[in-house]
């Protein structure tokens, strides 16, 4: 790996900038690699459009600035139908499947949806959205070990949510395997 640029866009209110600091921190902290943040919002506190620009690599990055995505995570059409035109053109797509109908792609470019809203309901919990995009990211991915990732979920949100936070991530996480097995014809 030398540098990946991740963009996660979405409305406010959906976690979108916590998901970013989490894989930041999960990169930075544990697990070894280097990682900056950016983000940007609108002036609405919540449902405005929102997205966090992650940055890893091995060496040291003296420029966070995400230019061209390789991989995407939207959680809202206004999102894809944004920040979908910049994707690299080997880029990895990953969306709400309920929110985001994906449009058309370059051809080389992977797109996988899931059903977080569904999922985080089923939890009792639509906040936990994020959590599970993330889970599903890490399964799909491979850019941030996935145990990091649950160890800066359990530093980063509220005390006395790590277990449903957890959960959540599980949840997303298996989701994405089974879809990479089919993915690879497993």
């Amino acid at each position: 790996m030398s540098r990946v640029e991740i963009k996660i866009g979405g409305f406010g209110g959906q976690g979108v900038i916590l998901a970013g600091i989490i894989i930041g921190r999960a990169a930075a902290l544990h697990d070894g690699k280097d990682a900056t943040l950016t983000q940007t919002f609108g002036p609405e506190a919540r449902g405005g459009a929102c997205s966090a620009q992650v940055v890893i690599s091995r060496e040291r990055n003296l420029y966070p600035v995400v230019t061209c995505p390789d991989v995407l995570v939207v959680m809202s059409q206004p999102a894809f139908d944004k920040f979908s035109l910049d994707i690299s053109p080997q880029g990895l797509v990953l969306y709400e499947e309920s929110l985001v109908s994906p449009g058309e792609l370059q051809a080389e470019c992977k797109a996988f949806g899931i059903p977080a809203t569904r999922f985080a309901e089923e939890m009792g919990r639509k906040m936990v959205l994020n959590i599970i995009m993330l889970g599903f990211f890490a399964a799909l991915s491979d850019l941030v070990a996935a145990e990091a990732i649950k160890e800066a979920i359990s530093e980063s949100v509220p005390a006395g949510t790590q277990k449903l936070n957890l959960n959540a991530f599980t949840r997303g996480y298996n989701y994405g395997l089974e879809l990479r097995k089919k993915y690879d014809g497993e």
